[in-house]
């Protein structure tokens, strides 16, 4: 028996352009912008500004965001690596020698360069029509007048609060502002980080005289070589914060790790699936990992299966479980590692991989293949304090020229790192997801991006754009979009049936976040999967966590008919604020 799939939103349609975001406000900027005359990528730069704002415990602008872009002036995908990278002191051996096993999660020691500002400045440059001004000020507008506190943000700064008061006074002065946490509907104001940015603004408008492009310019050159980067440093350096070692630690960045980074623009790693091709961020993302699932399951018949039945979900978890152990083994920035792609996306590997799942018993090891040097094991910690595990928010946006972007925006959260003083928003710690194995792919190294749980997701059909889509979760992300992209190629199911059906997701193989924990056997079902089916997964071996019915990250996505002309999008209810606008 398997549970039924009630949809609870409609699926939004257009014909000019439609958007889909973590918070309903930043949806509505994202369409504001288009109807002003932007596309499908100034929407969506502009919706990451906004949500840096209205999600602060979700991302920041001192996080980073992966961005993939289906252009229709050059009629090809591309990938924008708003990843920050360690800074040139960064090394493993620094560690080591600090006594630190594992980087941790919390404080300075895990901040990368931000690389959120300079990837949207990035897209907006080769791929938008605006100024930073037209999709920056809907942001600064939220940031200085203030929107209503809801929920989800402020049960964050609540959960937070004692640390705010007792270790992070920047950071208490703003989300503690008159000593206690925003009530649900009071209206909530950022005026520091509305000042950084008006500052920022300020730099355009007087390089404006010299071109669009050399304004662009001048505002991130503000951020990474200006007063900002300058601010950053010596707060960061200055201040010593105690984090998860239990020990307190300054940062380690320095102004020529700011003045040297730059987004990349690189070309996705590609799978082509039932006559369709999914595009992802390379492997400093896990992007890859979509993708190695996709080729072992395209060996079964999934449809049937039976969707969400005990056979299905066993075929699906054990999939995952193989292609997340090759993530944790060979996955690593590729401008600093030899990542075998070509072997883990072929399909003599895929057809070796699948063999080496039993359709009756789950396993209980982690598998990845053998390339001939696999990596030794990182290290994990026991029961620490675990610091903060933050979350991550999305966007989608289509016009209806076919341009389409797609963008995960993550870190920087308010509770992992005290904010800069006078900036208005602290520093990531995706750091964290380094290893310190000098042998792994992943070992960090100054100017390397860590290997990111951040991975977008971007769809054609005959070279032609089609589907954008993605959600917040870690290492759940490229387990929930699968299930949404196979109820949408495989079982047929419109956007929002897709999104609104239940989920699963393993925690069989390390976590991406410190402390880095495993639990080999273990996965999550929504309750709304039968109970029946979860006690035939348990007869299989499967230790199951049953969690609330609608608790798994929140997919976001948006189509394109080129046929039709009708544009579509879909968000999900989980969460609450996620929602999907168009015209």
């Amino acid at each position: 028996m398997i549970g039924l799939v009630f949809t609870t939103r409609p699926v939004i349609t257009g014909t000019h352009g439609v958007v889909a975001s973590g918070h309903y406000l930043a949806s509505a900027i994202g369409l504001r912008t288009m109807q002003s005359g932007g596309n499908a990528v100034d929407a969506g730069v502009a919706m990451g500004f906004a949500l840096a704002v209205l999600e602060p415990h979700m991302n920041g602008i001192g996080g980073e965001v992966p961005i993939l872009i289906w252009s229709s002036k050059e009629q090809r995908p591309v990938a924008i690596s708003g990843q920050g990278v360690a800074s040139r002191r960064a090394t493993a051996e620094w560690f080591r020698g600090n006594g630190l096993k594992l980087i941790p999660g919390d404080g300075f020691l895990p901040a990368t360069v931000p690389g959120a500002f300079d990837g949207w400045v990035t897209a907006l440059k080769l791929y938008g029509t605006m100024s930073l001004a037209d999709v920056l000020r809907p942001a600064i507008e939220l940031a200085e007048k203030g929107f209503p506190m809801y929920g989800a943000l402020h049960d964050s700064i609540s959960a937070h609060a004692e640390r705010f008061r007792s270790q992070w006074p920047t950071t208490a002065e703003v989300f503690l502002s008159g000593g206690r946490p925003p009530e649900t509907g009071e209206v909530f104001t950022q005026t520091a980080w509305a000042d950084t940015f008006e500052r920022v603004l300020d730099e355009e408008k007087r390089a404006s005289a010299r071109g669009r492009e050399a304004a662009l310019q001048a505002a991130r050159d503000f951020f990474y070589k200006g007063e900002i980067a300058k601010q950053i440093v010596a707060f960061s350096n200055g201040t010593e914060v105690l984090d998860a070692s239990g020990r307190a630690h300054a940062g380690l960045i320095d102004l020529s790790d700011l003045a040297g980074f730059h987004a990349r623009v690189e070309t996705p790693v590609s799978y082509d699936y039932k006559g369709l091709t999914v595009h992802k961020c390379g492997p400093w993302s896990q992007g890859p990992v979509f993708l190695q699932q996709l080729s072992i399951l395209k060996g079964f018949d999934l449809r049937s299966l039976g969707h969400n039945s005990s056979r299905y979900i066993h075929v699906v978890v054990e999939a995952s479980k193989l292609a997340f152990a090759d993530r944790e083994h060979f996955y690593g920035d590729p401008e600093f590692a030899d990542v075998p792609l070509g072997t883990l996306l072929s399909d003599e590997y895929a057809d070796e991989r699948r063999r080496l799942i039993s359709l009756e018993k789950a396993s209980l090891e982690l598998r990845p293949g053998d390339l001939g040097s696999l990596r030794s094991g990182e290290e994990h910690a026991s029961s620490p304090s675990c610091g903060y595990v933050g979350d991550t928010t999305h966007l989608d946006a289509v016009d209806a020229h076919g341009n389409m972007v797609s963008a995960t925006p993550s870190g920087g959260w308010i509770p992992s790192s005290p904010l800069v003083e006078r900036l208005g928003f602290p520093l990531g710690t995706r750091g964290q997801m380094f290893s310190l194995d000098p042998q792994h792919p992943n070992c960090i190294q100054p100017g390397k991006r860590p290997r990111t749980t951040l991975t977008p997701s971007l769809v054609t059909g005959n070279g032609r754009p089609w589907m954008v889509f993605g959600t917040p979760g870690g290492d759940s992300q490229d387990q929930w979009t699968l299930q949404f992209f196979l109820n949408v190629v495989d079982f047929g199911m419109g956007l929002q049936e897709a999104i609104d059906a239940p989920t699963f997701h393993s925690a069989h193989f390390p976590s991406s976040f410190y402390p880095r924990e495993a639990h080999p056997g273990r996965f999550h079902v929504e309750g709304r999967i039968h109970a029946d089916v979860r006690e035939e997964l348990r007869a299989k071996g499967h230790s199951i966590v049953v969690d609330g019915e609608w608790s798994h990250g929140r997919v976001l996505a948006a189509a394109f008919n080129e046929e039709t002309g009708i544009l579509s999008a879909a968000a999900s209810p989980r969460g609450e604020t996620a929602y999907a606008m168009g015209w």
